[in-house]
């Protein structure tokens, strides 16, 4: 009777195609940080190799060796959070690509045994762990010194922005150009520039490149106050499902709460989806919440609380609080079974 999240792998396989179409002829980086969004790293990414997906972006080294050996040797997997010598030496044992941003990891990935593949980051204004542009000729002159002796392989040049405006966005992606033609001057030639998430992914060609990293999008969840689902194309792959325990007059009691995830200030916010429509949620309970009852409600009967088939997505949730999308989905307990259907 305890609620769980069911994922619909064809819903994520058309989602994955929709960005591939959309992105093209840009090559598309599954973002695949904290458990794919919640919803089941391993499974997630051999689903996503089944579509053709082969660029994921795995956030730190710990996700990265998962993927890795969940995948194999053939998958290229990004990586940008490595704080220590010892993750930048694990980073380059187990193939990974580094996002590099300071000279001290650059130093660190050299010094790893064997030849790192790194991704050099420009900060283009977002403050995001990035070389600052004074201090980026010095930078990438060292780099290129690196490269030379054979050390590392800089594969390519990244950064983030900050997607507020496309006043702010275009001044990003100015500095993010001359950043990549003082790398040039320098003597690089890397592959691969990627600077747009999902936002400007979908909407500016423009800063599109050779590699999109979009995360959120693939798993359904759109942006906060933005595009809603159809018009980006693409539809939620999971819903938190809970099952009816009670029914007492004008309430009817569902097994789900605030240790699954689902946070009490939603009580009086949200509506879930019943056999009968829509009902309000009165109050969430550390296991259980109580529903406005209907006619026929029965113990056992299966409730779509948040997500696919619900009333609200996640990010219909979120905007309750004031939040994005991706933060209700996070919230879902990891000990909550997963279980997926569909494709």
């Amino acid at each position: 009777m305890k609620a769980v999240l069911r994922i619909d792998s064809g819903a994520f396989a058309g989602n994955l195609a929709e960005i591939r179409r959309r992105v093209a002829p840009a090559e598309h980086m599954l973002v695949v940080k904290d458990d794919a969004y919640g919803h089941g790293l391993e499974r997630i990414v051999s689903l996503a190799w089944a579509e053709g997906v082969r660029w994921f972006g795995a956030f730190d080294v710990r996700t990265g060796q998962a993927v890795r050996a969940e995948l194999g040797d053939d998958a290229r997997i990004f990586v940008w959070i490595v704080a220590t010598a010892d993750e930048a030496r694990s980073a380059v044992a187990a193939g990974l690509d580094i996002g590099v941003g300071d000279g001290i990891l650059l130093e660190d990935v050299a010094a790893a045994e064997g030849v790192g593949r790194v991704h050099l980051k420009i900060d283009t204004g977002l403050h995001r762990n990035g070389v600052r542009p004074e201090e980026w000729p010095a930078f990438v002159a060292r780099a290129a010194e690196l490269e030379r002796a054979g050390e590392i392989e800089v594969v390519g040049i990244w950064s983030h922005i900050a997607e507020a405006s496309d006043e702010e966005d275009d001044a990003a992606r100015a500095l993010y150009d001359r950043a990549v033609a003082q790398a040039g001057d320098a003597g690089l030639r890397p592959r691969l520039r990627h600077l747009a998430a999902s936002a400007a992914g979908f909407a500016r060609p423009e800063f599109r490149y050779d590699l999109v990293r979009i995360g959120a999008f693939a798993y359904g969840i759109r942006p906060a106050d933005g595009p809603g689902e159809a018009e980006l194309g693409i539809r939620p792959i999971s819903s938190l499902i809970a099952r009816v325990t009670g029914v007492d007059g004008t309430s009817v009691r569902i097994h789900v709460g605030a240790l699954d995830g689902l946070p009490s200030t939603l009580a009086g916010r949200l509506r879930v989806g019943t056999p009968d429509g829509p009902r309000a949620v009165r109050a969430i309970g550390a296991d259980e919440s109580i529903v406005d009852a209907w006619p026929t409600a029965t113990v056992g009967d299966e409730i779509f609380v948040v997500g696919a088939g619900a009333p609200q997505s996640v990010t219909d949730a979120a905007e309750q609080l004031g939040t994005i999308g991706e933060e209700i989905a996070l919230r879902f307990a990891p000990t909550m079974r997963r279980e997926y259907c569909g494709k």
